[in-house]
């Protein structure tokens, strides 16, 4: 059996992968921060800047990456997983 232990290092490489994608995805598509923290019911852009720079501890959890992708027409929630395990 594998290990599967993930170490709080790794986790936020991997969280501040995530934010990575998500953010490339959004400006892909012309839609500002603001924009999308509204779209998914937040009165702040800071729901959507702080997790995708991976400040103050903040981070998308997986309703947020279903309404993100929702918003932003993405059919597949992978690509905001891309490159977690490359670093």
């Amino acid at each position: 059996m594998r290990d599967c232990t993930i170490n709080d290092a790794q986790m936020e490489r991997i969280y501040k992968r995530i934010g990575q994608n998500v953010r490339k995805a959004r400006e892909e598509r012309g839609v500002s921060q603001l924009a999308l923290a509204l779209e998914m019911g937040h009165k702040a852009v800071g729901s959507v800047s702080l997790p995708e720079l991976n400040l103050q501890r903040k981070h998308f959890n997986i309703e947020h990456l279903v309404k993100i992708a929702q918003i932003l027409e993405i059919d597949d929630l992978a690509c905001f997983f891309e490159g977690i395990w490359k670093e």
